[in-house]
């Protein structure tokens, strides 16, 4: 594939991976219609998103090294384990722990199987109901201070959920989030600090796969690489929009996309326009 395509990918990238719409499934679904017409890949996908995580930690820089901080100070007594930022670090250690396990032990089936078209189409339109029904009955009365580890573990499993495809890591944990009753703004911001070690690790991961082993991604490194720095640029941009947006916005207009590609990708699967692999 060409430079003019991972910049595409880069693009598709940063604009999807904070938006609950699933990026993964965008860039499977975008690669398609390239003029290569090829599925980037579980390695570029993973390695990209390393991109879209710095701009999360170029944003929430001041708040990540506070955690940080609070959570190795309550190692040692210097700082109450209850303290909130302190909390904050054990449930984005304990919260990655699901994801971490079954991305390891899953890493064929997430590579093959749950790239199938199909699959993508209809966890787009479940998951996006589902995000829409929290929506609309969640009470968005808890903050992030009201987090407990319980909590914690269960916004885990919900972010392992996104190994498929379509569902949404941001999606899935703002789900579980609203559901539990915690508001728009810090669903959003719980997920995206949720998600650094997870995507660091597999991202990290897959390029030193992809270094040993060349050829596992239709991309050379540097136009990966290209693909990732594109993608830090307007993965950062779209943090900043949806946080202003979610202090008066709702999650309807991504659920309501959600379900439209849905369908529409079920269509042209249905008249072999495009293919399941």
């Amino acid at each position: 594939m060409s430079i003019l395509d991972a910049i595409i990918l880069g693009i598709v990238q940063g604009l999807t991976e904070f938006l609950p719409i699933s990026s993964s499934a965008h860039l499977r679904i975008v690669g398609e219609f390239l003029p290569n017409a090829q599925d980037p890949g579980a390695t570029f996908t993973a390695i990209t998103q390393i991109g879209t995580e710095l701009a999360v930690l170029v944003y929430f820089w001041n708040r990540i090294v506070r955690i940080v901080a609070a959570w190795a100070k309550s190692l040692t007594g210097r700082v109450p384990r209850n303290d909130p930022d302190a909390r904050m670090g054990w449930i984005v250690i304990i919260g990655t722990i699901p994801i971490g396990v079954l991305g390891f032990l899953f890493q064929d089936v997430i590579r093959d199987t749950f790239r199938n078209l199909w699959l993508v189409a209809t966890v787009l339109i479940v998951f996006g109901i589902i995000l829409g029904i929290a929506d609309a009955l969640g009470k968005r009365v808890r903050t992030e201070k009201d987090l407990t580890i319980g909590h914690g573990l269960t916004l885990g499993v919900a972010q392992s959920l996104a190994l498929v495809p379509g569902v949404s890591r941001s999606g899935a944990t703002t789900t579980a989030a609203l559901a539990m009753g915690y508001t728009r703004p810090a669903a959003a911001e719980v997920a995206f600090l949720l998600a650094v070690p997870a995507v660091f690790g597999s991202g990290l991961y897959e390029l030193l796969q992809a270094i040993r082993e060349p050829g596992q991604s239709p991309f050379t490194l540097g136009e990966t690489a290209i693909a990732t720095v594109v993608s830090f640029g307007v993965g950062l941009v779209v943090i900043a929009y949806l946080m202003r947006y979610l202090k008066r916005g709702s999650f309807l207009p991504f659920v309501l996309y959600r379900v439209v590609l849905g369908v529409v990708l079920l269509i042209l699967l249905a008249f072999g326009v495009l293919q399941a692999y």
